[in-house]
């Protein structure tokens, strides 16, 4: 099973710590702004002006909407790894118990917490409402590469394979419990932590 390749939506990547800088305050505006008015009435130019920068900033990095919104995936999954990470450098090391109790903590709390979040997550939804499976290939090559030498297991399609259906199993089940209850519902969320500790526990044990 080979990683899926994933190109930035960035017309040009910031060279400069200012650039950086911008690029950081547009994609925070982009976030806000699919919470407060969604992605159909998301526009550059509200981007821009939320951000506080002239709307040519916006165009150096990206063509349209569409565009950003990728990037603010891509984001998610950067920071969503971070805060994996972190949570495994308190953990015993071997333990796939809390390393899956961290990855899917962490989602829950992103889905509950980050801006733009809920609308985008890290790509699964874009365009708002379509579902398709790339992104869930993205997260599971992540965790491939994140977790492997925590386990001490080879990062090979063994394991790809794994960590994508235990991946694709939690989306599911996740989105369902936002779909039944606003802050996800706990009896839901609990089951896909026992349906998923009992997956992992047959083919990591």
């Amino acid at each position: 099973m080979k990683p899926v390749p994933h190109t930035t939506s960035l017309r040009r990547a910031p060279v400069q710590r200012r650039s950086a800088e911008r690029l950081t305050r547009i994609l925070d505006a982009c976030a806000d702004l699919l919470d407060e008015v969604g992605y159909d009435a998301l526009s550059t130019r509200a981007v821009a002006l939320r951000a506080g920068v002239p709307i040519g900033s916006v165009y150096r990095f990206f063509g349209n909407k569409r565009q950003m919104a990728d990037a603010l995936a891509q984001r998610n999954l950067e920071r969503y790894s971070e805060r994996v990470v972190r949570r495994l450098e308190e953990a015993r090391r071997g333990d796939w118990r809390a390393a899956m109790d961290a990855v899917l903590d962490e989602y829950l709390a992103m889905k509950r917490t980050a801006p733009g979040f809920s609308l985008v997550d890290f790509g699964n939804q874009i365009p708002v409402g379509a579902r398709h499976g790339e992104p869930n290939h993205r997260v599971a090559d992540r965790l491939t590469d994140l977790l492997s030498g925590y386990l001490d297991r080879e990062p090979d399609d063994d394991l790809r394979r794994i960590f994508l259906i235990a991946v694709e199993t939690a989306d599911t089940l996740v989105h369902l419990a936002f779909r039944v209850a606003p802050e996800g519902d706990e009896k839901i969320i609990e089951e896909a932590r026992e349906l998923l500790r009992a997956y992992l526990a047959r083919v990591l044990d």
